[in-house]
């Protein structure tokens, strides 16, 4: 096969015929096939999790991603979200409208997508993609007592296969998070059972630190080199443990402030060539914003300035890792 450049712009990647994309290993190579992700060591994509933002109106929560310094938006698109699923046909235009007025591009949105039997999840991915959105994250699953866990995994290999061909047709590439507690893909360990039934090119994780240390502790780097493979975005947040009730908890604080050694895992995602659009979560404190509340008891521009403080910390911390 001749050889491309490293870095190939989304219009030359789309020209590439499908014989010639299906030629390419993908376990073994990772993100390469991403034109959109950025190819440049020490430069990252990033978007703001729209739900923090839920109390301004599209035109404002755009305006704020953009003076803030954030590449996009990584729009909610479900209930309770900055789109509902019922109204996406009319609503997600005018987001995006907004998204490009101010110099961004669609790309990320969150969603409770995932059986595509259901006509909402699908009508949600079909105008997605007409409206120029590359990422998803689905729906979260777990499993019932009703069935063992190897029986609903098979169930959730099937319906992840079923979506990952839907997302091949339509030009997407969707993610399930790892989230700790009862979910399938906390402990990191279960998801590859899933995903192997998919094609990775349109179907992977979106890798969350701060869920994977919940649940891993020290060991969440073997979860990492195991799962790196299917890692298609990213969510970067950050936390400290302490007592709640008398009860050990997670508790969310500014990046650099809790447990997560950012300089380390930069440095590993720099090792395994892991450079994919990140979407930055602040779930800590911010006046209701940290749950997507439409109202909130602070100033918006104490929001914004505690927004832009995580973003520099996390542009400067990733220069600087090896």
């Amino acid at each position: 096969m001749q050889k491309t450049k490293k870095v190939i712009s989304r219009r030359s990647f789309t020209k590439l015929s499908t014989k010639a994309v299906a030629s390419i290993p993908l376990m073994g190579l990772g993100n390469t096939l991403y034109p959109t992700a950025p190819k440049l060591k020490n430069e990252i994509e990033v978007s703001i999790f729209s739900k923090h933002l839920q109390f301004l109106d599209y035109s404002g929560m755009a305006s704020a991603a953009a003076e803030i310094g954030f590449d996009g938006l990584d729009l909610t698109v479900r209930p309770k979200g900055h789109v509902l699923p019922e109204r996406v046909a009319d609503d997600l235009p005018k987001a995006v409208e907004s998204i490009k007025k101010y110099g961004m591009k669609p790309k990320m949105m969150t969603t409770n997508v995932w059986d595509i039997k259901d006509l909402t999840n699908k009508m949600v991915l079909e105008t997605a993609s007409k409206l120029g959105f590359t990422f998803y994250r689905t729906g979260w699953l777990s499993y019932p007592e009703d069935r063992t866990i190897p029986q609903s995994q098979a169930i959730y290999a099937q319906q992840a296969k079923d979506l990952g061909q839907l997302n091949q047709d339509l030009g997407l590439i969707g993610c399930y998070q790892n989230h700790a507690g009862n979910h399938v893909g906390a402990p990191i360990w279960d998801l590859p059972s899933i995903l192997e039934a998919t094609n990775n090119e349109y179907f992977g994780v979106q890798y969350d630190i701060r869920h994977a240390v919940v649940e891993g502790g020290s060991s969440w780097e073997l979860g990492l080199r195991q799962i790196k493979p299917f890692i298609k975005s990213i969510v970067i947040k950050d936390f400290l443990w302490g007592k709640n009730n008398g009860a050990w908890k997670p508790v969310n604080v500014p990046l650099g402030q809790g447990v997560i050694d950012f300089p380390y895992y930069f440095s590993l995602l720099k090792k395994y060539g892991i450079n994919v659009p990140m979407s930055l979560h602040l779930e800590y404190d911010l006046g209701g914003a940290e749950h997507g509340n439409r109202k909130i008891t602070i100033s918006k521009e104490e929001v914004f300035k505690r927004m832009k403080n995580d973003l520099k910390f996390l542009r400067e911390t990733w220069r600087q890792a090896p």
